[in-house]
């Protein structure tokens, strides 16, 4: 397999895993599939995380979804 094959691959499946995440944290049906809200909504992270308080913000998301993927297991 050629190696842009490989990445293409790879980037596909980050694609994927991230959609589901969406997925599991119930966005697409708690925003009815609007994809502009969703996109919002990211953009509001990002903003976020290039500003001072991106430790925190950081910090705070990182230790919420620790607690939900342990909750599940």
């Amino acid at each position: 397999m050629r190696e842009w094959q490989v990445k293409r691959r790879e980037r596909t499946r980050q694609l994927i895993e991230l959609g589901g995440l969406v997925v599991k944290a119930e966005l697409v049906d708690l925003t009815d599939d609007d994809r502009a809200m969703l996109y919002g909504a990211f953009l509001w992270m990002a903003n976020k995380l290039r500003s001072d308080e991106r430790a925190h913000a950081a910090a705070l998301w990182k230790r919420r979804g620790k607690r939900a993927f342990d909750a599940e297991s």
